[in-house]
């Protein structure tokens, strides 16, 4: 699915805040490594579970993290990283962070408008 010039700001601004926190990075880069659970989390990050668990709530309502149960053992919950979404803001920032989309243009201020006169004066001289 080809980007577009408009931001999806619904949908940019939780995840945006959801990975500007410092933890929260953290979490999702451990979560890049592979499924992962809060023992393995906590013991990895050195978060405590309660703290861990906010985290993971945050950055699961902000549609990147899901979560599963163990079938055996009902306890264990298991978090993983929703791919399809990881691969859309992958493209998307790729698009929007596009260094060939930075446009040339005048300055809008003072500067500007005397390059607006000057190439008026020098067409005018020309004619």
């Amino acid at each position: 699915m080809p980007m577009t010039e408009q931001l999806p700001i619904e949908e940019l601004i939780p995840m945006m805040k959801a990975l500007a926190e410092p933890n929260r990075l953290r979490i999702f880069a451990e979560l890049m490594r592979g499924n992962s659970c809060n023992g393995e989390l906590q013991e990895k990050l050195g978060l405590p579970a309660n703290l861990l668990s906010h985290h993971l709530r945050v950055l699961s309502k902000a549609g990147l993290v899901h979560s599963r149960r163990d079938a055996i053992d009902g306890r264990w919950i298991y978090y993983s990283l929703d791919k399809e979404m990881v691969a859309r803001w992958h493209e998307w920032f790729d698009f929007f962070l596009d260094p060939a989309r930075i446009q040339e243009r005048p300055y809008c201020g003072p500067e500007g408008n005397c390059a607006a006169e000057d190439t008026a004066v020098s067409l005018a001289i020309e004619a």
